[in-house]
């Protein structure tokens, strides 16, 4: 069994970079598990546990959809939270434009949906996830910092691939390794 998942790799520029460390130091008090800047992605498909024999089932289908996919581009834009201001879950900025992504989820979505994967839990918000909270001590700070960073964003970000990542979860955190490059049509 390999934990599976589809992504694009992102390298955000260095403004954006200089804004996510200001936003790290400023909530380091806070039980916040941040994303490794060398990790830093945004999640198209997640699949799981996957056996292996159904690995080249994936392959073929990421390699037809990705024939049929244009280059785009997006900046980030925007922080944002998911769940409550009583129980925040995930520190997210947003993607702009982010119509191209969506389609490309939602197209994955369908593709392997049909194959007997489930869909993702949530509705296809395109985003990049920043940070996983754990536990916060003072939500009212919390919440100010998030409020005064709120107009990160990040240069143009052009997406000419995806990758078919494995997940494997060590105590130090997540490795990802590459096991297949699938390029968009030019």
């Amino acid at each position: 069994m390999k934990r599976l998942f589809a992504a694009i790799k992102i390298q955000p520029d260095k403004a954006f970079l200089t804004q996510f460390h200001e936003i790290q130091n400023r909530l380091q008090h806070e039980r916040i598990k941040w994303v490794e800047e060398y990790n830093i992605h945004i999640t198209l498909k997640f699949f799981g546990e996957t056996e292996e024999g159904k690995i080249p089932e994936i392959l073929r289908v990421l390699g037809e959809l990705s024939a049929d996919i244009n280059v785009f581009s997006f900046s980030l834009q925007k922080l944002g939270v998911f769940g409550s201001s009583h129980d925040p879950r995930v520190v997210w900025v947003g993607i702009e434009p982010y119509a191209d992504l969506a389609s490309i989820m939602k197209i994955i979505r369908d593709k392997m949906e049909v194959r007997g994967y489930e869909p993702d839990r949530q509705n296809l918000v395109p985003h990049l996830t920043l940070g996983r909270i754990k536990l916060l001590k003072d939500k009212i700070l919390f919440q100010q910092i998030i409020d005064q960073n709120k107009g990160i964003s990040s240069q143009e970000i052009n997406v000419d691939r995806f990758i078919l990542f494995e997940s494997i979860l060590k105590k130090e955190g997540p490795v990802y390794l590459a096991l297949q490059t699938f390029q968009l049509r030019k």
